[in-house]
């Protein structure tokens, strides 16, 4: 990015929902002597309004979407696309043919076809492309990287990785919420796990060969819904009590208070009555047996690289903890990292030795990767840095196209190859 001076960088929003408003428009607020918010684009009049508000943007920078914003000759160095998954490629395709440069929220896009066609339109654009793969950002999956290209497990053999997704932020996002249908989003080892796909392409530094995976929508069916149950968790059901899933035990008890997501997803007003009435009539107050979801509730995947190194990635609604972990196999030693406790443990095969890595912790703002992310592209829209973001398109493609060669294994119930995707 050529971008170089003292003035404050420039930066449109399109989309203002939690990515757009509360983490990237947040984190580029907090750098106000290097970055501004001149425009946002929104349908929504109230979310559009709110976050314009927040950042002081004139009325003249507010639209009521992508197409009228990218009408315009560009007003800005950068946008920020947080579109819905499947409405990515119409604004980033026009955004580039403007000149803008681009900081895309994941993934890429819903279908190979699509994410193809982006990398298309970006390759004779002056403006870059990154994509917000956060976590290779983060420090804790960064110090996970220095152990392998330093040596101290030896040669990569094997990875083990898991994504515990959360009991309730899976019934949160993926049988209440935006990413529960994948014609609305994407295949869920897309929408929820190219993050930890373009992890391990990035640690194994050699490309994927072939994937198998296994997996489907097991529990969050109308068939295993408990005698009792009603419509909405505050429709009187005769099990909400004792069940794991229910929106009052998650909006009003575990998060009851908070402001930020998830209850900033479920009502714009966090208040105790504000939350109650949305979940009686809008969607995170329904029962998880009764929804419209129809993405895989647990999914594995194993994945063979070239050279040998082989790797599995589980993703599973059913755990109690909303974390990642993470074992490294190598021939002198293994590593084994918790990212909610910001801990790696190193152990030596020949000496015997453990040493444990303290890294950061927790899962708020993915382990600092999105601070780090919002960094990086600032840096690099004002000339500070310069050579492709490490979360470049090029860069961030193959997890992709890892992604949906596993989501077509799970389905034909074969082993894909990657160069038959052509």
């Amino acid at each position: 990015m050529e971008r170089t001076g003292s003035e404050p960088a420039t930066v449109a929003i399109i989309g203002a929902g939690n990515r757009g408003a509360d983490v990237y428009a947040e984190a580029l607020g907090r750098r106000p002597d290097a970055v501004r918010i001149v425009a946002v684009a929104d349908p929504d009049p109230a979310r559009r309004d709110r976050l314009a508000d927040r950042h002081e943007v004139p009325e003249s920078g507010r639209f009521d979407g992508w197409a009228s914003l990218l009408a315009r000759p560009a007003l800005a160095d950068a946008v920020v696309i947080a579109t819905p998954d499947a409405l990515h490629l119409g604004p980033a395709r026009e955004a580039l043919a403007r000149g803008y440069h681009l900081l895309l929220e994941k993934p890429i896009a819903p279908t190979l076809d699509e994410v193809r066609a982006l990398a298309a339109a970006a390759a004779d654009a002056p403006g870059t492309v990154t994509v917000a793969h956060v976590l290779r950002y983060a420090p804790f999956f960064q110090a996970l990287a220095d152990v392998i290209r330093g040596g101290r497990i030896g040669a990569l053999v094997g990875i083990q990785h898991t994504e515990n997704v959360g009991h309730w932020h899976f019934a949160h996002s993926y049988v209440r919420g935006n990413w529960r249908r994948e014609a609305d989003a994407a295949p869920m080892i897309l929408a929820k796990a190219c993050h930890d796909l373009d992890l391990l392409r990035w640690w194994v530094g050699r490309p994927c060969r072939s994937v198998a995976s296994f997996g489907d929508r097991r529990r969050f069916r109308r068939e295993h819904e408990p005698e009792g149950a009603t419509d909405r968790c505050t429709d009187g059901c005769a099990v909400e009590r004792s069940c794991p899933y229910s929106a009052l035990r998650i909006y009003q008890e575990r998060f009851a208070g908070e402001r930020g997501w998830p209850v900033s997803v479920v009502s714009d007003d966090p208040s105790p009555t504000g939350v109650r009435r949305a979940l009686e009539t809008g969607p995170y107050g329904r029962c998880v047996y009764r929804c419209d979801n129809d993405v895989a509730d647990h999914q594995v995947a194993i994945l063979e690289f070239e050279g040998g190194v082989t790797a599995n990635l589980t993703v599973s609604a059913f755990t109690e903890e909303n974390t990642r972990t993470v074992h490294l196999m190598g021939d002198r030693g293994e590593a084994i990292g918790h990212l909610g406790l910001g801990e790696i443990e190193v152990r030596e095969f020949v000496s015997g030795e453990r040493v444990t890595l303290r890294v950061g912790s927790g899962e708020d703002g993915h382990g600092g990767g999105d601070d780090a992310l919002v960094d990086d592209f600032v840096a690099r829209l004002r000339g500070e840095r310069t050579g492709p973001a490490a979360s470049s398109l090029e860069a961030s493609i193959e997890s992709h196209t890892m992604a949906f060669a596993a989501e077509r294994s799970r389905r034909e119930g074969r082993v894909v190859s990657l160069a038959s995707l052509g």
